[in-house]
């Protein structure tokens, strides 16, 4: 039997590549975002290997999100997998001169949409005692940088409520896990300095970063680790990135 896949955040990607990644292995999908032109020319084209539901949906509307979820057609209704990776970074600036709008789009995204869409779907899961929420945090949600302050935050919540999550289903077959990327050339920058190319096409330069079909074949690994095997955390990041050194301000003379 095929198994089925919710995909949030699949218009561009990391969302984009598993819904492909996904599709080709086999799975029936459920693909969700607010762009619905690109969601549809997606859901056009995976159609082609694999059964497909698309909703244009912002997983920031609580109310959208839980009709949605309950309201699944046959055969999409008892999903195997949910891919919680509807997320976004805005601005660099210091949390001193950060804009509040830009804290508030990051929380209602990357934590309060993630938890409306787990909380729809995980009560199904644990009553057919199988499924797998498999949250995309981010290395942010461990390691601090300059200009990280709610965006880190914001992924260091994804992972503590990964873990809880693991907590409340134990012993009920369920599986959670949290997968971190690092340095990664997605739509990320482009969003996070908004609409600026050069300046994020600039990050990029004389790097071989991560990309979304480096991270959407770890994810689908994930997906189909046996019913024994719970990965818990997986932080992922490409080879020329590592950790800072730990910053000393020297004062003034």
């Amino acid at each position: 039997m095929s198994k089925t896949a919710i995909i949030t955040g699949a218009t561009s990607g990391f969302g984009q590549s598993c819904a492909k990644k996904f599709a080709e292995d086999g799975y029936r999908l459920v693909i969700i975002g607010r762009r619905k032109e690109r969601l549809d020319a997606l859901a056009n084209e995976l159609s082609k290997i694999t059964d497909v539901h698309a909703i244009s949906l912002d997983v920031r509307e609580r109310q959208s999100v839980l009709d949605a979820f309950y309201e699944l057609p046959a055969p999409f209704n008892q999903p195997d997998v949910l891919i919680n990776n509807a997320g976004l970074a805005l601005g660099l600036e210091p949390a001193h001169k950060a804009n509040l709008d830009d804290w508030e789009d990051m929380i209602d995204t990357n934590c309060k949409g993630l938890m409306y869409c787990t909380r729809a779907l995980l009560p199904g899961m644990v009553e057919r005692k199988r499924g797998h929420v498999i949250n995309v945090g981010s290395m942010a949600g461990n390691w601090p940088y300059p200009g990280g302050n709610c965006y880190g935050a914001s992924k260091a919540f994804v992972q503590q409520f990964s873990r809880n999550l693991r907590s409340d289903v134990h012993g009920t077959g369920v599986k959670v896990t949290n997968i971190e990327p690092g340095f990664s050339k997605t739509e990320f920058s482009l969003v996070r300095f908004k609409g600026d190319e050069n300046r994020a096409d600039s990050l990029y330069d004389n790097t071989e970063h991560l990309t979304p079909d480096d991270i959407a074949d770890i994810i689908l690994w994930v997906a189909n680790t046996p019913a024994h095997v719970n990965v818990n955390t997986l932080e992922v990041m490409p080879t020329c990135q590592s950790w800072s050194p730990l910053s000393i301000h020297k004062a003034d003379d």
